[in-house]
């Protein structure tokens, strides 16, 4: 069984990928790539400030990206 801790940074890499997917595709990926932009950048905020709140929304959000 694996923790937060432990999926948080992999689901970070996951969307990173993606990412670069989207930016792959060109001008219709670019709606898309902003979102996923937008979720990586929570998601980093949220590991800074170490609130397990935050942590656990911006995983989700995270893990919602596909």
């Amino acid at each position: 069984m694996s923790t937060v801790g432990d999926e948080f940074p992999k689901e970070q890499a996951r969307v990173r990928k993606l990412l670069h997917a989207y930016h792959e595709i060109g001008p219709p990926g670019m709606f898309g790539a902003m979102m996923l932009e937008q979720a990586l950048r929570e998601a980093d905020e949220a590991a800074i400030s170490g609130d397990i709140v935050r942590i656990l929304r911006a995983f989700q959000k995270l893990k919602d990206c596909a």
